[in-house]
């Protein structure tokens, strides 16, 4: 059958001509376009053995826990991230990102495919344009500066992060934009859609931050409000629903689920000088407009407002290239509401010995006192953790966490 082809001595050099013809305009066509676009496969692995005190296995009955816990420090995670250049300094991106218990291969975020972040967009010269599941303002800005995200992890975070600087709050269905860097100065504003027919503002989450990074000096501000916070920002995972309690177990907070909206509103700075980092966090929550009737949403049947104001401070100091340890000690209070308040003092050291590779070891402790949201006698409860038999419980923890 190819015989003819074969013999045929004119379409012997017709044939070569156009296949080096045809390479040549492939070759011109797809070089550009490898060349300006590209798509990461990235991930971390955060693994390691706890020690908790405390731990309630019944009511005012606990005991010591040795565990195995992922994803602490920084939280194990895989992506993929990508950028296509569109020519005239516009750029298309997105980044869909998945995370995952190293210990059981469980998926995060209540089981969702993509619970970290899983979004598309537009970047140029008049910012950069984001929609899909995201981080809100007060994260982008806030949680870079806490020593949480810096050396104490997310069992350092603020009780229940009922502030959610600790990011254990993603945003559904949101649109976001980032200005330009003006001089070390940029701004946020995001909207989320609450998907309510026939209520524009039911279930809607909206955010604005702002933040200045130039030399030793990071700052940043912001602030968020979400309506039916129990549906819209806590019951974002497979199988929540408004009407079970989507707080998380922390008594801290899971008292408040029938608070009909949420406010927060947070400031933190960082500051380098020379080897040391000190910084500093506040942030003022409020769960307001609470039902006021007993209900798995209201256990104790709280009316009117819960307010929480917290305040943090840290320091970090860069021993050697390889060596760093740091100190926080944050102070949270209740306010009339409850009455609650909690001491909490962490310390870590970490230690890189590659790029991708560190050891770290993480030590926190927590007092309580008051009444906490269940209306009961307020028990230490660290983020993540299952929470004390009584009002104080430690951790330690010594991990390895690699990142590709």
């Amino acid at each position: 059958m190819h015989k003819p082809f074969a013999t045929t001595s004119s379409s012997k050099p017709f044939s070569a001509r156009a296949a080096l013809a045809f390479a040549a305009l492939a070759a011109a066509a797809s070089a550009p376009v490898h060349a300006q676009s590209s798509v990461t496969l990235y991930g971390i692995i955060d693994e390691g053995i706890n020690y908790t005190s405390n731990v309630q296995t019944s009511p005012g009955h606990g005991h010591n826990l040795y565990s195995l816990s992922s994803g602490i420090l920084s939280g194990s995670r895989w992506g993929l991230r990508g950028v296509e250049d569109l020519g005239g300094g516009l750029k298309a991106l997105f980044v869909l990102e998945s995370g995952f218990d190293v210990n059981n291969g469980k998926m995060g975020q209540g089981s969702l495919l993509f619970g970290r972040q899983a979004y598309v967009g537009l970047s140029g010269r008049f910012g950069t344009v984001t929609l899909g599941r995201q981080y809100d303002p007060v994260v982008d800005y806030i949680h870079p500066l806490m020593p949480s995200a810096m050396f104490s992890g997310s069992i350092g975070a603020h009780p229940g992060d009922l502030d959610n600087l600790n990011n254990t709050n993603r945003v559904n269905n949101a649109v976001k934009y980032r200005t330009p860097s003006y001089a070390g100065l940029t701004a946020e504003g995001m909207y989320s859609f609450g998907g309510v027919p026939g209520s524009m503002a039911g279930n809607q989450i909206y955010s604005i931050g702002a933040g200045y990074a130039r030399g030793p000096l990071n700052v940043g501000v912001g602030y968020l409000s979400a309506r039916n916070p129990n549906a819209s920002f806590f019951g974002t995972a497979v199988g929540a629903t408004a009407a079970t309690n989507n707080f998380g177990s922390s008594p801290v907070i899971n008292g408040y689920a029938s608070a009909q909206s949420e406010e927060i509103i947070s400031a933190g700075a960082t500051y380098a000088i020379g080897a040391a980092t000190v910084g500093a966090i506040y942030s003022n929550t409020k769960y307001k407009h609470l039902s006021g009737a007993a209900s798995v949403l209201n256990p104790a049947g709280m009316g009117g407002t819960a307010t929480f104001n917290s305040a943090e401070l840290s320091f970090q100091y860069q021993l050697t290239t390889a060596l760093s340890v740091g100190a926080a000690y944050n102070y949270t209070d209740g306010g009339a509401a409850n009455d609650a308040k909690y001491h909490q003092g962490a310390l870590s050291a970490d230690y890189v010995v590659s790029k991708r590779t560190d050891f770290y070891l993480i030590g926190v402790l927590q007092h309580a006192s008051g009444t906490d949201s269940t209306g009961h006698a307020a028990r230490a409860s660290l983020n993540g953790l299952t929470p004390s038999s009584g009002n104080q419980q430690a951790t330690v923890r010594f991990a390895v966490r690699h990142k590709f």
